[in-house]
């Protein structure tokens, strides 16, 4: 039976509940204070619909066009790292989400399922995001093996030079892999049906590292990653080429004229650099540099469907969901995923009716906020 999930704020408190302290700081935690974070939900917050009234809204669509083919959601799941902490098998679960609406998994470089099965349960519906690490001699290895698995769209995620600080993990002594001391072996105990389905399931492992003949650390330094790089990249990867984490208006210019297919807006769910802008503030004026034609895609800090909307709105063309997915896979397992996108599908659909919306596309949506 599904649990009781009526938000995204009643899968975290579940997940919260039933997670190692150590695990629920890992995927909730924020750089810094959190004040990034913070000032980011403010931002969703202060932007106001235009609530319509009188227009014949009974036949809604949340489908949306995507790189050619059409999504049965406006939302697809952005690449996470180590999702199996939230519950064993859960890439496995989004996998499956994936296929089920046609819409992209993110897979990440430090997933804990390899990339040639997750695209195959997605029955083609994944994107694999790449972090450049180190010199890039295994960034590059992994392009080929993405290449040769069958993805058609790369992701590259561009705002890490280094890993930012998340204090709330670091006062659990997170590291990956697990290094168990007196505080872990506590944590675990106290959480004994996390901990007792995982020791079943394995330990979650960096899985796309299990074969390549080189290991991957997490620290390692990506700030080698310049111009040149992305040009290299263009030009060996023939299909669709997405770069995500960009926040400035200068910097999506210089992308569109370098050929990328999308500029994702983020900043990685406040999760590096705490005195950021609120990404949601930052796309509408990217919008209005780059045009109506360039693909604007965006994640960070969406909680509810009326989220989702706002972000469509400032310019979106699509939006990407991350750590609620994995509260809801914590709070109640495949069920729970499934009654949480029920849920941000209900909040979104009801609050197009109120704006006075029947799809996600065309200039309508554009003012359906105050300005």
């Amino acid at each position: 039976m599904a649990p009781a999930i009526h938000s995204s704020a009643d899968a975290r408190r579940l997940a919260r509940r039933r997670l190692p302290w150590m695990v629920f700081d890992y995927i909730d935690g924020a750089a810094g204070g959190e004040a990034g974070a913070g000032r980011a939900r403010a931002a969703f917050d202060a932007l106001e619909f235009r609530p319509r009234i009188l227009r014949d809204v009974s036949q809604r669509s949340l489908s949306v066009p995507l790189f050619g083919g059409q999504t049965k959601a406006p939302f697809g799941i952005s690449p996470m790292g180590m999702c199996n902490l939230s519950g064993p098998g859960a890439d496995m679960m989004l996998a499956r989400l994936a296929a089920r609406e046609k819409v992209p998994l993110g897979v990440s470089t430090v997933a804990s399922t390899a990339m040639e099965p997750l695209i195959e349960k997605a029955e083609g519906n994944a994107w694999f995001q790449l972090y450049f690490s180190g010199d890039g001699t295994g960034t590059f290895k992994l392009v080929e093996r993405a290449r040769a698995a069958g993805y058609e769209t790369l992701i590259l995620t561009v705002d890490v030079p280094e890993v930012g600080r998340r204090p709330r993990e670091l006062r659990h002594g997170f590291t990956m892999p697990f290094r168990i001391g007196p505080w872990q072996f506590l944590d675990f105990a106290l959480h004994p049906r996390w901990s007792i389905s995982s020791l079943l399931a394995g330990k979650p492992q960096m899985a796309n590292f299990q074969m390549e003949g080189y290991a991957f650390d997490r620290t390692e330094s990506r700030a080698k990653a310049d111009w040149d790089t992305l040009k290299r990249l263009r030009d060996m990867w023939p299909g669709k080429l997405v770069i995500k984490g960009v926040l400035d208006v200068e910097d999506a210019l210089a992308l569109k004229s370098a050929g990328v297919d999308a500029i994702q807006v983020s900043s990685h769910g406040a999760r590096q650099l705490e005195g950021a802008p609120a990404p949601i503030a930052m796309l509408d004026p990217i919008r209005q540099a780059v045009g109506p034609d360039m693909p604007l895609f965006y994640d960070s800090g969406l909680r509810t469907g009326e989220d989702v909307l706002k972000a469509y709105a400032q310019g979106a063309n699509f939006t990407f969901l991350g750590r609620i997915l994995q509260f809801a896979i914590a709070a109640g397992g495949e069920d729970g995923l499934k009654e949480l996108w029920r849920v941000l599908t209900s909040e979104l659909s009801i609050a197009m009716a109120q704006v006075g919306l029947t799809g996600l596309t065309g200039a309508a949506v554009r003012d359906v906020v105050r300005r």
